[in-house]
């Protein structure tokens, strides 16, 4: 597994875009998008090629996940849950997790610093 990180893009104040367009898939690979980036917290958008995934770990934040297109699986606290276009899940500070894509997926995380 590959982690590539595109280029910051350029977000304007009132500016309408299509999020699931800011970030592109890779062969074999996680590319991840940071969209903004403060002290409250940041938004990165992440496209996970077919059965690449992100090993477990934990976050010192609350994260809100927020899938965009395709099928995503979340084990939060050794508990596996399925996500699909259109759906969350908050995957909470200080409990391991995991993510694993079951089909080429995209998602945008918002980490929420207290």
């Amino acid at each position: 597994m590959t982690i590539e990180k595109e280029k910051k893009p350029k977000i304007q104040a009132g500016q309408v875009f299509t999020v699931r367009e800011q970030v592109e898939y890779g062969e074999g690979a996680v590319v991840s998008r940071t969209l903004i980036e403060n002290k409250a917290g940041t938004v990165t958008l992440f496209a996970f090629d077919e059965a690449q995934g992100l090993s477990e770990h934990t976050a010192p934040f609350d994260a809100l996940v927020q899938v965009l297109e395709g099928e995503g699986e979340f084990t939060i606290g050794g508990r596996p849950n399925r996500v699909g276009t259109g759906q969350l899940i908050l995957m909470p500070a200080g409990i391991p997790h995991a993510v694993r894509a079951n089909t080429r997926f995209k998602m945008m995380l918002t980490m929420l610093r207290p």
